[in-house]
């Protein structure tokens, strides 16, 4: 969004919104994503004012859709490293911003979210109400519909208040564990004159500790007198992190299993990468290590094994935001994931002489599974002959993006199918399943790395949830072409999936779980896209899969958003 060629500068004295944007600024908040309503006057004449000066203030991005905004920040974060803010309209804004900030809240993301408040003055003030809705939109605690969520929350009582609220939104959205925090913004004390000399500078962020030196060396004690361990991640895709895992990994032999992956934690062609389910591994393990994953194994199906230590690792590893999680522990060490592995490769050096016959052991069996899993993976990815299948298309993008695309995922895609080598080039849908983030994640990161080749792989229910109107018009008006894949399999496969694991046997199995989860008739999603200028292709059988990627990366690389509707029954 740009603000009007023809604005004047201002000569009055700033506005507190003025300061609270400036403030965001300097603490490295790129992008403001906002849905406005009655609330915004203040922020428009901020933003107005901005035009022509040198004040430097976060890039306005009109979003319309809330859900899709916190996605395209949760996206731009993704790809900066710093967090970015969003501002809704009031209480209506903020219940669409839920869904997203779910996924946000347990992916660790920061975000400042913002809402304006109705108006809490009836009359005799500047911003007193004046549209029937002040009345009705106005709650008891507005924040209370988020505060589960949301790290912190705090509604701004005074003008004065305008840089302080925004550095400490900051401070508490950036600190370890990072996540996202609410500020309620009413418009009187947003729209109220302040000194222009009122700053709030930003302050050093508290560093996580190093891992505790006695757990690390009980933790290295009980790696050397392993026959069988197992390292199970999930969510950390810091590049040190990687790096520092297959480090470790391929010195002393170690499994690891990246489980319901949504990041890289480790180059998918590693000689000691096992997978993608922790399931067949979990029974035989007699040390488990999980690092930075919520939930290592399913305890109702994967069985423990008698006598199997468990050590957790992680920023937060008891996770203590989530009302019941009771996995075993019997070594807990709060810390980043990158200094812990480093710390272990170094603790364990002394050990190598002792664990040479267990490492050469662990290295044959690796190879072996390895061995067998590819076999599959490559008997899977030729698919059927007459239909495409999931495993079929993975394979193919694999093929067709190479290791440099950044691909956001939402349900469909197969690793075992689609290898990914580099940090940083995969994030999927975190644990709480919000539907609706994919799309809108993978618009944010290109907005925040124009330069990137940015992939969005859907399912055709998570499509729909992800705002495809609105998610087209902003792509189309700020240029910000990403390569959408929708597997349209005219389902929600994961609702599907659920009720067989149950009533397989049951009623609903005669029907093969479809009750409640058939999508059909599909839309022609493909046509969506050409509305708004893009590319789309209707693409139904496997021969025509790989030539449809071609024109699709080729759409795409000369500036037109593109998405392709693939057919996929299974």
């Amino acid at each position: 969004m740009s603000v009007p060629s023809g604005a004047k500068q201002s000569t009055r004295s700033p506005i507190a919104a003025e300061i609270f944007l400036k403030t965001l600024a300097e603490h490295g908040v790129d992008y403001f994503f906002c849905n406005p309503g009655t609330d915004f006057p203040p922020i428009v004449e901020a933003f107005t004012r901005a035009q022509g000066s040198n004040a430097r203030l976060p890039q306005p991005v009109l979003v319309p859709h809330e859900n899709l905004a916190v996605a395209m920040a949760h996206g731009a974060y993704l790809m900066t490293g710093r967090p970015q803010a969003v501002m809704v309209h009031v209480n209506v804004g903020t219940g669409n911003t839920i869904n997203n900030i779910t996924n946000a809240a347990r992916d660790r993301a920061p975000l400042i979210l913002a809402a304006g408040r109705t108006p809490f003055t009836e009359k005799g003030s500047f911003g007193s109400r004046s549209r029937s809705i002040h009345w009705a939109q106005e709650m008891f605690d507005q924040a209370g519909m988020l505060r589960e969520l949301v790290k912190w929350d705090y509604e701004m009582k005074v003008p004065e208040q305008a840089a302080d609220v925004a550095a400490r939104a900051y401070e508490m959205t950036m600190t370890s564990p990072r996540g996202p925090v609410y500020l309620v913004l009413p418009r009187e004390p947003l729209s109220a004159p302040v000194s222009e000399t009122l700053s709030s500078a930003p302050r050093e962020l508290p560093s996580l500790g190093y891992p505790d030196p006695r757990a690390i060396e009980t933790l290295a004690e009980w790696i050397a007198a392993s026959q069988s361990p197992l390292i199970i991640t999930s969510s950390d895709g810091d590049p040190r992190a990687v790096a520092a895992l297959a480090k470790l990994a391929e010195a002393y032999a170690l499994p690891v299993v990246n489980h319901n992956p949504r990041v890289v934690t480790l180059p998918s062609s590693h000689p000691m990468h096992a997978g993608y389910d922790s399931g067949p591994l979990v029974p035989e393990a007699d040390l488990i290590i999980n690092a930075e994953c919520d939930v290592p194994w399913y305890p109702h199906l994967d069985k423990v094994k008698s006598g199997c230590k468990v050590a957790h690792i992680g920023e937060d590893p008891v996770y203590q935001r989530y009302p019941m999680r009771t996995f075993p522990s019997d070594l807990s060490l709060a810390a980043r994931s990158a200094d812990a592995f480093e710390a272990l490769y170094a603790a364990l050096e002394k050990h190598r002489s002792r664990m040479t016959p267990a490492i050469e052991a662990r290295r044959k069996h690796a190879a072996e599974r390895r061995k067998a899993r590819t076999e599959k993976a490559a008997k899977e990815s030729r698919g059927a002959t007459d239909k495409i299948t999931p495993h079929y298309l993975s394979h193919c993008i694999g093929e067709a993006f190479g290791t440099d695309a950044v691909i956001f995922n939402e349900y469909p895609l197969s690793l075992e199918h689609c290898p990914r080598e580099k940090a940083e080039t995969f994030y999927s849908l975190g644990p709480a399943g919000g539907l609706g983030w994919g799309l809108g994640a993978a618009i944010g990161a290109k907005l925040a790395a124009p330069e990137k080749l940015i992939v969005a792989t859907l399912g055709d229910g998570s499509y729909m949830f992800g705002n495809p109107t609105v998610s087209h018009w902003v792509q189309q008006k700020f240029s910000l072409p990403i390569l959408s894949i929708v597997f349209n399999n005219s389902r929600y496969g994961a609702v599907r999936r659920a009720t067989l694991s149950m009533f397989k046997d049951g009623v609903a199995g005669e029907t093969d779980g479809r009750f409640l989860a058939d999508l059909d008739p599909s839309p022609p999603f493909d046509e969506f896209v050409t509305s708004q200028g893009g590319h789309g292709e209707r693409v139904e059988r496997p021969e025509d899969v790989p030539a449809a990627l071609k024109r699709a990366l080729d759409a795409v690389r000369s500036g037109k958003q593109v998405l392709l509707n693939v057919i996929t029954p299974y």
